[in-house]
Protein backbone atom coordinates (compact mmCIF):
# COMPACT_ATOMS: atom_id res chain seq x y z
CA UNK A 1 0.00 0.00 0.00
CA UNK A 2 1.35 3.42 -0.92
CA UNK A 3 -0.11 6.39 0.93
CA UNK A 4 0.07 9.99 -0.19
CA UNK A 5 -0.91 12.79 2.18
CA UNK A 6 -1.81 16.24 0.91
CA UNK A 7 -3.67 19.38 1.89
CA UNK A 8 -1.34 21.01 4.38
CA UNK A 9 -0.59 24.69 4.39
CA UNK A 10 -0.51 27.90 6.38
CA UNK A 11 -3.66 29.03 8.17
CA UNK A 12 -4.51 31.49 10.90
CA UNK A 13 -5.67 30.33 14.30
CA UNK A 14 -9.36 29.51 14.20
CA UNK A 15 -9.20 28.51 10.56
CA UNK A 16 -9.71 25.17 8.84
CA UNK A 17 -7.78 22.78 6.65
CA UNK A 18 -8.67 19.48 5.04
CA UNK A 19 -6.03 16.79 4.71
CA UNK A 20 -6.39 13.95 2.27
CA UNK A 21 -4.72 10.55 2.26
CA UNK A 22 -4.85 8.75 -1.08
CA UNK A 23 -3.95 5.08 -1.29
CA UNK A 24 -2.58 3.25 -4.27
CA UNK A 25 -1.10 -0.12 -5.03
CA UNK A 26 -3.70 -1.93 -3.00
CA UNK A 27 -7.12 -1.07 -1.67
CA UNK A 28 -7.24 0.23 1.89
CA UNK A 29 -10.81 -0.93 2.32
CA UNK A 30 -9.62 -3.68 4.69
CA UNK A 31 -7.29 -1.41 6.71
CA UNK A 32 -7.90 0.97 9.56
CA UNK A 33 -6.23 4.27 8.68
CA UNK A 34 -4.84 6.82 11.08
CA UNK A 35 -3.41 10.31 11.13
CA UNK A 36 -0.38 11.15 13.23
CA UNK A 37 1.58 14.34 13.64
CA UNK A 38 5.05 15.37 14.65
CA UNK A 39 5.95 18.83 15.83
CA UNK A 40 9.58 20.03 15.87
CA UNK A 41 11.49 18.46 18.73
CA UNK A 42 8.60 16.20 19.72
CA UNK A 43 7.70 12.59 19.17
CA UNK A 44 5.17 11.53 16.60
CA UNK A 45 1.73 11.34 18.18
CA UNK A 46 -1.65 9.89 17.36
CA UNK A 47 -4.29 12.31 16.08
CA UNK A 48 -7.22 10.29 14.76
CA UNK A 49 -8.13 6.95 13.24
CA UNK A 50 -11.00 5.34 11.41
CA UNK A 51 -11.89 1.68 11.16
CA UNK A 52 -11.71 -0.17 7.88
CA UNK A 53 -15.51 -0.04 7.52
CA UNK A 54 -15.74 3.58 8.60
CA UNK A 55 -18.07 2.85 11.47
CA UNK A 56 -15.67 3.60 14.31
CA UNK A 57 -13.45 6.61 14.87
CA UNK A 58 -11.01 7.65 17.58
CA UNK A 59 -9.47 11.00 18.39
CA UNK A 60 -6.73 12.31 20.61
CA UNK A 61 -8.10 14.40 23.47
CA UNK A 62 -6.33 17.45 22.08
CA UNK A 63 -8.34 17.40 18.84
CA UNK A 64 -11.65 15.89 19.99
CA UNK A 65 -14.53 18.04 18.83
CA UNK A 66 -12.39 20.02 16.36
CA UNK A 67 -11.19 17.34 13.93
CA UNK A 68 -13.27 14.87 11.95
CA UNK A 69 -11.98 11.81 10.10
CA UNK A 70 -13.92 10.05 7.38
CA UNK A 71 -13.22 7.76 4.45
CA UNK A 72 -14.43 6.84 1.00
CA UNK A 73 -13.41 3.28 0.25
CA UNK A 74 -14.68 3.53 -3.31
CA UNK A 75 -12.15 6.30 -3.92
CA UNK A 76 -9.48 4.79 -1.67
CA UNK A 77 -9.19 8.01 0.33
CA UNK A 78 -9.25 9.04 3.99
CA UNK A 79 -9.83 12.67 4.92
CA UNK A 80 -9.06 14.63 8.06
CA UNK A 81 -11.15 17.78 8.41
CA UNK A 82 -9.49 20.15 10.86
CA UNK A 83 -11.48 23.08 12.26
CA UNK A 84 -10.80 25.67 14.95
CA UNK A 85 -7.09 25.19 14.43
CA UNK A 86 -4.68 26.31 17.12
CA UNK A 87 -0.99 27.19 16.93
CA UNK A 88 -0.23 24.01 18.88
CA UNK A 89 -1.65 22.01 15.96
CA UNK A 90 1.39 23.04 13.93
CA UNK A 91 3.19 19.87 12.82
CA UNK A 92 3.89 17.55 9.95
CA UNK A 93 0.88 15.31 9.54
CA UNK A 94 1.20 11.71 8.36
CA UNK A 95 -1.40 9.18 7.36
CA UNK A 96 -0.66 5.58 8.20
CA UNK A 97 -1.97 2.06 7.89
CA UNK A 98 -1.09 -1.07 9.85
CA UNK A 99 0.92 -3.95 8.49
CA UNK A 100 -1.98 -6.33 9.03
CA UNK A 101 -5.50 -5.75 7.64
CA UNK A 102 -8.18 -5.03 10.22
CA UNK A 103 -5.56 -4.21 12.88
CA UNK A 104 -5.77 -1.09 15.03
CA UNK A 105 -3.74 1.98 14.16
CA UNK A 106 -3.93 4.05 17.35
CA UNK A 107 -0.22 3.86 18.11
CA UNK A 108 2.91 3.88 15.99
CA UNK A 109 3.43 0.21 16.81
CA UNK A 110 2.32 -2.06 14.05
CA UNK A 111 2.32 0.68 11.44
CA UNK A 112 3.42 -0.83 8.16
CA UNK A 113 2.72 2.04 5.80
CA UNK A 114 3.34 5.77 6.17
CA UNK A 115 2.45 8.61 3.88
CA UNK A 116 5.17 11.15 3.17
CA UNK A 117 3.80 13.85 5.47
CA UNK A 118 2.23 17.22 4.86
CA UNK A 119 3.09 20.36 6.84
CA UNK A 120 0.39 22.25 8.71
CA UNK A 121 1.33 25.64 10.12
CA UNK A 122 -1.12 27.58 12.27
CA UNK A 123 -0.22 31.18 12.97
CA UNK A 124 -1.44 33.05 16.04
Amino acid sequence: VQLQASGGGLVQAGGSLRLSCAASGRTVSTYDVGWFRQAPGKEREFVASISWHGGATSYADSVEGRFNIFRDNAKNTVTLQMDSLKPEDTAVYYCAAPTIPYASVKTTRGIGYWGQGTLVTVSS
